[in-house]
């Protein structure tokens, strides 16, 4: 039966794999939004902004490990979701970025939503193509779900000019082969090696794949036969961590303690991590962090086979099978007291459930999460990884789509919520299992201290463009008003209880937790 490009599209999707489509789509995409109605097996989530789009489509790749679709409306709606691509991409996920264009004979007429949607997508995109015939556009579409999936994952953008979507086309497309992760190479291991002999001080510093479980057991391995210390990068997609699993710590944002965490080291070995950089440069203070004589050279890139590496090293260095794991104990929960960010570390690491998902974008409030929630039930924890506030509330939208039988919590600041609270609605819509918890400092916190940072000298005037008190947001109101039920606590007691209470049903939940 013949069907045209859109239909095509989709049903090459499928076939290969990609099972879900966020959307916001337009006039252009409708071709594209009758075809996912037609075809079995692709689930599509409304969102009511392409940042939640995009956003979600990230949390679920993480979470996946293959990628979802989106389906954004011409430059514009890219340009909307630009911000979440562009943390997609530092987080490496793999993601099918569909964005629908004018049809090809109509771009000439500049008509009022002509834009260079190339362009715009280059820069968040390790793949971009404009489709130019509908018989060729299922096959752009397979091409697009290799280029996401090609080590180490990123963003394909398939342009989709309308008349591609509704003109005759081929038929499914066959997928073209996926190409394994290169290996490390030798010289690379031996350059590990000598470094791990020379009776130096030496850092493993771990990313990307080398921060999971398995990575981390390996390097964990080698560290205890050499004597070398494990650090994650600052920002990470995706580490499964807590009881049974290796702590790792985290390098400080803040430049001064991340440059005291590495002074100490003589050779710093990158495996899935990039080069310890300040997040921001700030005067009279270098953008490297490590010492200018620190030996850093990467063992294994982002692109590379880590675990193989890994495995390698343990191997040369003669490690034992198995690392002893840290006596480590769930934390109590705490009683009366201050409802502040170490008491709220102390509950999460007593309530985390076994198999939960935490999507963190604390940013000020959960900096020092970590340590408390070492011994908390296994779980996974997802973070902000581009910088571009806005992430948290889709990425958990998008990880409840991915594992819908875990429960997702969400750790959010309230700042950068207020970026994308539509994506309640998408939760709330889909009957998500997603926990929101907002640290209602009512303010822009990190700015606060980014102002002394940078030596500023703020008055009046500076400190009300960083504050959110006047009037202050109602995130209970603004949550129902989505259709998630909500509760603002303010006492260490009531977060307790009421977190307790959203745990242990079905559904979204908000807590707006007030924070002096």
């Amino acid at each position: 039966m013949a069907m045209n490009g859109a239909e095509s599209l989709v049903r090459t999707l499928v076939a290969g794999g990609v099972e879900v489509c966020f959307t916001n789509p337009g006039t252009s995409e409708m071709h594209f939004v009758a075809a996912l109605d037609r075809v079995e097996g692709m689930r599509a989530v409304l969102c009511l902004f392409e940042g939640g789009a995009t956003g979600a489509a990230d949390g679920y790749a993480r979470m996946a490990d293959k990628p979802a679709s989106t389906l954004l409306h011409l430059g514009p709606g890219l340009g909307n979701g630009i911000a979440n691509l562009h943390n997609a991409r530092r987080a490496r996920s793999p993601l099918v970025n569909i964005v629908g264009e004018h049809a090809t004979y109509h771009r000439t007429f500049d008509a009022p939503l002509t834009s260079d949607i190339e362009g715009l997508a280059g820069p968040v995109s390790a793949w971009v193509r404009t489709g130019l015939s509908a018989k060729a556009v299922a096959a752009d579409g397979a091409d697009a779900i290799v280029a996401a999936r090609t080590a180490p994952g990123g963003v394909a953008t398939l342009i989709l000019p309308a008349d591609t979507a509704w003109e005759e086309g081929s038929g499914i497309a066959p997928l073209p082969a996926t190409p394994e992760r290169p290996r490390a190479s030798d010289e690379a291991i031996a350059h590990a090696v000598a470094a791990l002999r020379s009776g130096e001080p030496v850092l493993l510093h771990l990313g990307d794949r080398a921060v999971r479980d398995e990575g981390r057991r390996l390097a964990a391995r080698i560290a205890e036969k050499t004597g070398a210390k494990l650090l994650a990068m600052t920002s990470n997609a995706r580490i499964d961590r807590g009881a049974g699993t290796v702590p790792i710590e985290r390098l400080p944002y803040p430049v001064d303690p991340a440059r005291e965490v590495l002074a100490p080291y003589k050779h710093v070995i990158l495996v899935g991590a990039t080069l310890p950089v300040a997040f921001f440069a700030y005067p009279g203070k270098p953008s490297a962090l490590a010492s200018p004589t620190c030996d850093v050279f990467a063992l294994a890139t982002p692109e590379q086979d880590q675990i193989d590496a890994l495995a390698r090293l343990a191997e040369a260095v003669g490690a034992p099978e198995e690392a002893p794991l840290p006596p480590l104990s769930r934390p109590d929960l705490p009683g009366d007291g201050r409802l502040d960010q170490d008491a709220i570390g102390r509950v999460l690491g007593a309530l985390i459930p076994e198999g939960a998902i935490v999507c963190d974008e604390s940013v000020t409030t959960g900096r020092n999460f970590f340590p408390a929630t070492h011994a908390a039930a296994p779980h996974t924890w997802l973070q902000l990884t581009g910088g571009s506030i806005g992430l948290g509330i889709p990425m958990a939208t998008g990880a409840a789509v991915a594992c819908p039988d875990r429960k997702v919590i969400s750790l959010q600041a309230d700042g950068s919520a207020l970026y994308t609270a539509q994506a309640l609605w998408t939760q709330a819509r889909e009957r998500l299992d997603v926990v929101t918890l907002i640290w209602a400092n009512r303010s822009y916190a990190i700015l606060r201290h980014e102002l002394t940072n940078v030596g500023a000298n703020p008055g009046r005037k500076a400190i009300d463009m960083l504050t959110l008190d006047d009037p202050p947001i109602d995130w209970v109101s603004l949550a129902r008003g989505y259709g998630v039920e909500g509760r603002r606590v303010e006492t260490l007691a009531q977060f307790v209880d009421t977190l307790k209470g959203a745990l242990g049903r079905r559904g979204p939940f908000l807590i707006e937790v007030a924070l002096g």
